[in-house]
């Protein structure tokens, strides 16, 4: 608690909105709280943000969703979808890691969700569990090569090598998902960001 905690008046101090929510059941009624039922919702793809079963209950209760994680999707319904995410309301994800001086880390393979954090949707709630803060920028890139991103190319199903070796080797493989970095240093000017900062281990 007292990390997150400290993680928290370190966004504040970078100029982000930060919340501290003890569980996964918290995070997800302070999030549903914040959104009308008349707000489209884009959702990146996120493990996080889906084992809140915020999907579910948004769309419950009506909220337009959009995402791209639909079983049976076209190409092109992907892309638009992808494309839709961005233009939302409120755009739901999460951040491969978060540091202690309140910078968010994190690497795309197509860009989409790193793009919505920084602008686009009229609203950004990143939640993170208690697993993914560390302790700066170098071990926040660990984290991603030798945790987050061996296991979403092996949920995926790409050929990369991480996915046998269980780290990154910064392969040249065609389905390479490591293809833009990013680093938030402050909150986008232009852009109403909050995290929220969960007692608990959430996704990858």
């Amino acid at each position: 608690m007292d990390k997150l905690r400290k993680v928290a008046e370190a966004l504040s101090r970078n100029g982000f909105k930060a919340i501290y929510a003890e569980n996964r059941e918290e995070a997800a009624r302070i999030i549903l709280e914040s959104i009308s039922p008349t707000e489209s919702v884009g959702v990146g793809g996120s493990s996080t943000i889906r084992e809140l079963g915020l999907i579910e209950k948004l769309v419950e209760r009506g909220n337009k969703v959009i995402h791209h994680w639909k079983k049976g999707m076209s190409e092109e319904e992907v892309l638009e979808a992808l494309r839709g995410e961005i233009n939302s309301d409120v755009f739901l994800t999460s951040s491969n890691a978060v540091t202690m001086d309140g910078k968010l880390v994190n690497k795309d393979m197509i860009g989409n969700r790193v793009a919505a954090m920084i602008f686009g949707p009229k609203r950004v709630f990143v939640v993170v569990g208690v697993n993914k803060i560390v302790e700066d920028v170098k071990e926040a890139l660990e984290r991603i090569e030798r945790v987050a991103a061996p296991l979403n190319a092996k949920r995926l199903g790409v050929k990369t090598p991480c996915v046998e070796t269980g780290y990154c080797t910064d392969c040249d493989s065609p389905d390479r998902i490591c293809r833009v970095t990013t680093i938030i240093e402050r909150r986008p000017s232009r852009t109403d960001l909050t995290v929220v900062l969960v007692n608990e281990n959430l996704g990858y």
